[in-house]
């Protein structure tokens, strides 16, 4: 697995911080609040257990580390998570991203709060976030993040998909989906102290001296009472250990009169175990005390363990089974119901071997052996069928996310479909300008509106700063295909782009570029006065964008993080993404920039938009040139280049491609008999005709004209 190889920083940087035997008080308060130390590292996937008295109550791990996936940045979201023993999120803690719309905008602690909603949840459930209001059988809905939609799903899915891989790989998750084996009473066979060694049902650990001093080598108990020589292969302890519920293995160990009272004893989902020992070591321990603990032993099974208490012991009286050794150290331990013992799976039995080495200073090695009762003695259910993984995990998390926005991609691509309408019957349009006005100022409010404050699709500089990136680095679709919206936007812009220009985007489908022209056609009608700006400056002016565009183009090698800081310069966020919810410094730039628009047309589009800037360089290959123009146009007619409101016709009448907005207010003009001069003359030539026409048809003369000069 990846995380294997390159999935170890958090747990070599967890290990340097914080030394094994300690915990921050963090971590205590916030994620184990029982805990007092942290584990060495895994090695089949990077995580630490989290321990209290030396047994893991819990994981810890890093998301990028497991589930890396990418977030709108191209960079996933790395967060520290604790996932215990039930398979449930015991707390979250955001370490690192690089998502554009949390580094200036919304506080981190609304990303706080939205993690915090994953506090609880099991990784057996269906998480989503609430991107839209439809209801799901059997999916526990969070509370999204507004305008950051595209991070928050990211970082849940993160968070869901990392928690399950850990649980999967330490069989937390398959623990807690999978039924227990039964057993099956009604089976019995008669069977020997070799049948049941010889068949597994009974496991054995025989350790010698020499063995046991050989464990305390390097430690401050290498020596203490050690094994004299020649003594070495001199038994140190000989322990058995066996599951008695089972009537073959219980029936001939114990007799049939002991193993019916003990099966009578027993409570429902009891377990009983027989552990049974010979040797110069005790199992039990010469200093055990009512209440106590037997700390000697302990059993591993399903991914925890268990120590004995007093009260969990009963007396083996004997061992019944035939050519079974002399055990005089022999007990019967119950396992409660809250054990969640599976006999169907293999369990261990550990043997701690003490030795003082001082006053107060014990060293401790512990010497394990598994057993695993035969399957002919159990029903076993069939394994359940991992449907999350399925599910959820195997398809891309982008096709969620398009599931759950078809609404949303229905209503724009209906727009889009209309915009396209628009652009191919242009010509149609242009000569019914009240039509195409309502259309236009109706297509702006539907911009503003669905586009811009509901779907939260406006386009930014930094996308182009983000997939120029992706270019460079580690591209893939997935990471663009994540917003639809702004995946069918870019799309449709591209095809503009490469058929008409920059000006279908700016013009029609910037949300802020449609604020400023809606306020504009306010102010005019109010008449207030206009400032323009003579050709000239206006003309130089125009350099600004593109040097914003290099700058921020130049940061963005060195430092993505920084560019889209200083891309804060598009006021977008604030007016758009996040309606003005913002600090009072970013809503007064936006505010100034929408006010200067009532004065002088689309300011910002003009003179500071980095991201015309960057939609005119690839807009230079368009295919279509539909803009119309006389050859009087410039030439003295000056009527469209004083009426283009956006100033991209040069006063020789040329329309400067890279700084049109396609508004179509020159094609209205081209084909008004009414105001450009050369459609004046041919209307009133129609008119000439149209009079001569009706003359000749009332019978009147018409004079005629001699072109070669002599008598008509």
């Amino acid at each position: 697995m990846k995380c294997r190889h390159v999935g170890q920083l958090f747990v070599s940087l967890l290990l340097v911080l914080l030394p094994v035997g300690t915990l921050s008080a963090d971590w205590h308060d916030a994620m184990f609040p029982e805990a007092d130390a942290v584990g060495e590292p895994l090695e089949a996937i990077a995580a630490v257990p989290v321990l209290k008295d030396g047994e893991p109550v819990g994981y810890a791990f890093e998301t990028a580390d497991i589930a890396p996936i990418p977030a709108y940045s191209g960079k996933p979201v790395n967060m520290r998570v604790g996932l215990d023993l039930e398979g449930r999120l015991t707390g979250i803690e955001v370490l690192e991203h690089a998502e554009p719309i949390m580094l200036v905008g919304i506080p981190e602690s609304v990303l706080d709060d939205f993690v915090g909603q994953y506090v609880g949840k099991s990784v057996r459930q269906r998480v989503r976030v609430g991107l839209s209001r439809r209801e799901r059988e059997g999916v526990e809905s969070v509370d999204a993040v507004s305008g950051a939609t595209v991070t928050v799903v990211v970082i849940g899915e993160s968070i869901m998909r990392s928690a399950r891989q850990v649980a999967r790989e330490l069989d937390i998750l398959a623990e807690e989906a999978r039924e227990p084996a039964r057993v099956r009473d009604d089976h019995f066979e008669a069977a020997t102290w070799d049948d049941l060694l010889e068949t597994g049902a009974i496991g054995n650990l025989h350790l010698t001296r020499g063995e046991v001093d050989a464990a305390f080598e390097g430690t401050e108990a290498e020596g203490v009472d050690a094994a004299p020589e020649g003594a070495e292969d001199e038994t140190f302890i000989d322990l058995y250990f066996a599951y008695l519920n089972v009537p073959t293995i219980g029936r001939n160990l114990l007799g049939e009169r002991q193993y019916e009272q003990l099966m009578a004893a027993l409570g429902e989902g009891e377990h009983a175990l027989a552990i049974m020992a010979d040797g110069r070591y005790s199992f039990k321990g010469s200093g055990f005390v009512r209440g106590g603990i037997y700390d000697r032993i302990r059993v591993h099974h399903g991914g925890r363990a268990d120590q004995f208490r007093d009260s969990d012991v009963r007396r083996l009286w004997g061992i019944e089974a035939e050519g079974a050794p002399s055990l005089p150290e022999r007990d019967i331990f119950i396992l409660g119901e809250d054990s969640r013992f599976d006999p169907g799976q293999p369990w261990e039995l550990e043997l701690l071997v003490r030795r003082q080495v001082g006053a107060l200073d014990t060293e401790f090695a512990g010497f394990s052996s598994a057993v695993k009762v035969p399957e002919r003695f159990l029903d076993i259910p069939e394994p359940p069928v991992d449907t999350l993984s399925e599910a959820d995990e195997a398809r891309p998390l982008w096709v969620s996310v398009w599931e759950d926005r078809v609404l949303h991609i229905v209503v724009l691509g209906a727009g889009l479909g209309v915009l396209t309408a628009i652009l191919l019957f242009q010509d149609w349009l242009v000569r019914r300008p009240r039509l195409l006005h309502a259309l236009r100022y109706g297509f702006l409010v539907y911009t503003v509106v669905f586009i811009g404050w509901y779907a939260l699709a406006q386009l930014s500089v930094v996308n182009v700063l983000t997939f120029t990136n992706a270019l460079f680095t580690d591209f893939q679709w997935s990471t663009f295909l994540m917003d639809p919206m702004m995946f069918l936007l870019w799309s449709f812009v591209a095809v503009s782009l490469l058929l008409w220009g920059r000006g279908v985007y700016c013009g029609w489908l910037c949300p802020f570029g449609a604020m400023q022209e809606l306020i504009s056609a306010v102010a005019r009608k109010l008449r207030v006065p206009q400032v323009s700006v003579p050709f000239l400056l206006h003309e130089r002016l125009w350099a600004l964008k593109y040097i914003i565009l290099l700058a921020l183009f130049a940061v963005s090698l060195q430092s993505l993080g920084q560019a889209e800081r200083y891309a804060e310069v598009e006021p977008f966020k604030t007016a758009v993404t996040m309606r003005f919810q913002r600090e009072w410094g970013f809503v007064l730039y936006a505010v100034a920039l929408l006010a200067i628009s009532a004065v002088n047309h689309k300011f910002f589009c003009r003179y500071v938009c980095p991201l015309g800037a960057g939609l005119a360089i690839p807009a230079r290959i368009r295919l279509f040139d539909w803009l119309r123009r006389h050859k009087e146009c410039g030439k003295p007619c000056q009527i469209c280049a004083h009426e283009c409101e956006i100033g991209a016709i040069h006063p020789d009448g040329r329309i400067n491609p890279n700084e049109c907005h396609y508004c179509l207010d020159c094609q209205v003009t081209y084909y008004h008999d009414r105001k450009c001069p050369p459609m004046v003359v041919q209307r009133k030539k129609r008119e000439k005709a149209a009079r001569m026409s009706g003359k000749a048809a009332d019978g009147q003369r018409i004079p005629t004209i001699d072109v070669s000069g002599g008598d008509g």
